[in-house]
Formats: structure tokens, C-alpha cells, sequence
């Protein structure tokens, strides 16, 4: 296997053999007849371009990005191996240093910030919830290389079905996502870029998908490689464990949302703080200020793998950022746009429900936890309701309530921070 690997290996750096995807979604494939690997325009003038090979959209970007972007796009013979550069990291400065401009930071927030008062942490990521998971489910795997449709990925998330013959580390690649996203919603109020937060997040992420089951959560103590870069990542477990502590804290003392997404991104998968699953770590890190500070989230709409490839090559073998923070710009547009069509389209929010919604959580909550059968369950919201409730709000109240958990399914009552054993074990109860 590893004869095979090497040879794969050789094939791919001397352009014999072009790669698609990576470690187990790995696709290869013979060049174009005439050996000329067409090329992406760099007009920033356009609003899209098509590659002519394969008609793939690439994001429009600045001449500048598009340099960079050329020298990442040379043979990998041609590219000189570098290794980690720790003062990429040390000689930012938080709330002195900025990858975003002033322009560009006021530019974010004036499109990301939905129309509803100040509420609680997560409120507006809870709003859109079940739409978040399938968006960012799908499209951080598509950038893994995950073949799955969004369809195929909203009706596993959904109803939990799986195509047939389709590689099961597909779907639980999916499935992870949409662990980690509900955890970071459910628990807004606590999370950070801290220790908990970011292990915890490559534990669910990770989970059932590497070799070495102790490695799920834990900063990684061997040697890691990138397919495809002539970058060499840091070796030593302890200065990984110091750079990694490093940037936790200083995404943490950095006050702008947007500037503290854009430097997750760039600086936990250069460090490579894991075994893998460093990129998706970074993904959904990125969303951790917009979850906690009620701003549109980051769903990676439409952004071509390639460019997102290719960004985070600028990255790892010339620490140059401005063609990652382009592709960054465009992706959130792109999602602010998405999601405030869907806020249009399903209308505001009842705020009766907003006003209750820890009430109607504690009671559907009990409810499963319980394993209250349908008559038990309806007495314990009326009697829930009078203790509990205003007078003006209970008989709303109770009627919400009974309407909830009449539509609880295994698609959604993780909302209400019930394990999916506890889920499973009401339901029997609740079908007899």
C-alpha cells in the first residue's frame, strides 16, 4: 500500500496524474490530451468565471490575489519546501494587526447583521437552525471532497436515510458536522476560542473517522504531512501545544467579529493542531464569534473547492493572507445574501416563542427525559403552565407546548438538548 502511495505520489508532483480530493476521497485522473491545465480567469471585474474544462465557478479576484494564487499553482517540483514560521503567528498583535481593512470590517457587519434587537447569544443562529445544519453541514464536507448532494445531505440530517452504496465515512463525516454545529448553538453563552470549545469541536468533528480513536479531541503528538504542498508543518509536540495556546489566545483578545473569523481560518490549520480535520476545525471555529454576537453565519455558500484549495496553499507555503481573506469577503456575502432571502421568505420570528423559549425547552425537556407517555405529558404542561406561566400567557403557552411535542422528530429535538438515547427511549414509550 504504501509502494502504491508513493507511486500515486510521484505520478501527481510531476503532473503525470491530477489529484481530486483528499486522503480517503482521493480521486485521480489522467491531464487534458493536449497536457495544458486550463486556467481560472483573475478578472476582478467579473462576477463569475468558468474554468474551461469543467464550467467550475471561481469567485472573482484582485490581480494581487490572483499573483499569489499563481505561484501556489505551479508544479510542486517548482516550489520551495517550507517549514512552520512561528512569527507569522507572534507578530500579530490583537486590535493592532489586522488581515481585514477598516472598509472591509465595517463592510462585513453592515451585511451580516440581521434586523432583530439585542437578544442572547445564539438566539439568531437558533432562529435558523435547522437550515444552518444542512448548509454548513453540506458544504464544509463538499470542501473536504464529500460526494453527497444537499439533498442526499437533508434527508440524512432530517431523517437519518443514507443512499445506498455510498461510503459510510461520507455520512458520518456529515453527521459530525451537524453535532458540532448544534453544540456550538446550544451552548453560546460558553463558548470561546478556549481549550473546551476548540478540543471538544475536533472531538465531534473527528469522531469515528481516525485511525487512532485517542487522537479524537487531543493535539495531535505525531508528524503530519499536506497532500499536495511542499509545506512541512511543525513537529514537535510541545511547541505545538504552545502555538495552539497562542492562538486561542489571541483570537480571543481580538474585539471585531469578523477579523477574529478570518484569523481562525488562517492560523489553526496552518498550525495543524490535530491528526486531521484541522480545515473543518477551522470552518465552524470561524463561526464562533458570529454564533455568539447574533451576525449571519458563515454556511461556505457556493465556494468552489478549488479556490478555497488554493487559498489555503497561500497560506501554508507563503503565509500570504490576502487571497484567503478575498475568498473569505465573497463567502460571506454570499451567505448574508442566502440567509436574509430565507428570512424574508419564512417572515419574523413569533415572539411569543422568543419569550418563552426557555420555558417551552425546560418542558419538552422534561417531557422526553420523563418518558411521559400522551396523557401523562399533557397533565404535566397544564400543571407546568399554571405554576410556572402568567396567567395572561397560559393558555398560549399550553397550546405551543402541546403543538411542540406533537412535532418532535429525530430531526429536531436535539434543539432541547436531549440525548438521542433519551429521544429514542421516549419514543417508544410515546408510540404505545
Amino acid at each position: 500500500m504504501r509502494t502504491l502511495q508513493y507511486r500515486l505520489k510521484q505520478l501527481t508532483d510531476t503532473g503525470r496524474i491530477l489529484k481530486e480530493g483528499d486522503r480517503r476521497w482521493a480521486r485521480y485522473r489522467l491531464p487534458s490530451a493536449d497536457g495544458v491545465q486550463p486556467e481560472r480567469s483573475t478578472s476582478p471585474s467579473l462576477t463569475k468565471t468558468l474554468t474551461p474544462s469543467a464550467g467550475e465557478f471561481s469567485i472573482p479576484i484582485s490581480p494581487h490575489a490572483a499573483g499569489i494564487r499563481n505561484r501556489v499553482l505551479a508544479p510542486i517540483a517548482a516550489r520551495t519546501p517550507v517549514g512552520y514560521k512561528r512569527d507569522f503567528l507572534e507578530k500579530y498583535r490583537p486590535n493592532v494587526t489586522y488581515y481585514l481593512t477598516e472598509t472591509e470590517r465595517r463592510h462585513l457587519a453592515g451585511i451580516g447583521r440581521p434586523d432583530i434587537a439585542d437578544q442572547p447569544a445564539g438566539t439568531y443562529a437558533k432562529q435558523i437552525m435547522s437550515r444552518l445544519l444542512i448548509d454548513l453541514s453540506w458544504n464544509s464536507s463538499r470542501l473536504e471532497g464529500n460526494t453527497y448532494s444537499l439533498l442526499d445531505t437533508r434527508r440524512l440530517i432530517e431523517f437519518g436515510d443514507e443512499p445506498e452504496g455510498r461510503n459510510r465515512l461520507e455520512a458520518q463525516m456529515i453527521l459530525n458536522h451537524k453535532d458540532a454545529i448544534e453544540f456550538l448553538v446550544n451552548e453560546a453563552e460558553l463558548i470561546g476560542f478556549n481549550r473546551h470549545t476548540v478540543l471538544n469541536l475536533h472531538g465531534m468533528l473527528a469522531n469515528n473517522l481516525l485511525p487512532d480513536e485517542a487522537a479524537v479531541g487531543r493535539l495531535r503528538r505525531i508528524s503530519v504531512g499536506i497532500d499536495g504542498s511542499v509545506f512541512h508543518p511543525l513537529a514537535a509536540p510541545q511547541i505545538v501545544e504552545e502555538c495552539f495556546d497562542q492562538i486561542l489566545a489571541t483570537a480571543s483578545a481580538i474585539d471585531d467579529p469578523f477579523e477574529q473569523s478570518l484569523f481562525a481560518m488562517i492560523q489553526l490549520p496552518y498550525l495543524q493542531p490535530f491528526d486531521d480535520v484541522n480545515k473543518r476545525v477551522s470552518r465552524l471555529g470561524a463561526n464562533i464569534p458570529f454564533i455568539k454576537k447574533n451576525l449571519c453565519p458563515l454556511a461556505f455558500t457556493d465556494v468552489p473547492k478549488s479556490d478555497y484549495t488554493d487559498a489555503m496553499l497561500s497560506i501554508y507555503e507563503l503565509n500570504e493572507v490576502d487571497l484567503l481573506k478575498e475568498v473569505f469577503i465573497w463567502a460571506y456575502e454570499r451567505s448574508a445574501l442566502h440567509y436574509a432571502a430565507m428570512r424574508q421568505s419564512l417572515g419574523e420570528p413569533d415572539p411569543f416563542r422568543m419569550k418563552h423559549r426557555d420555558n417551552l425547552r425546560h418542558v419538552m425537556a422534561e417531557i422526553m427525559r420523563g418518558k411521559m407517555g400522551r396523557k401523562i405529558a399533557v397533565d404535566y404542561i397544564a400543571e407546568w403552565t399554571k405554576a410556572n406561566i402568567s396567567p395572561a400567557d397560559q393558555e398560549q403557552f399550553r397550546e405551543i407546548s402541546e403543538r411542540e411535542i406533537l412535532s418532535l422528530h429525530e430531526g429536531n429535538f436535539a434543539r432541547y438538548r436531549v440525548r438521542p438515547s433519551e429521544f429514542s427511549a421516549w419514543r417508544k414509550v410515546w408510540g404505545n
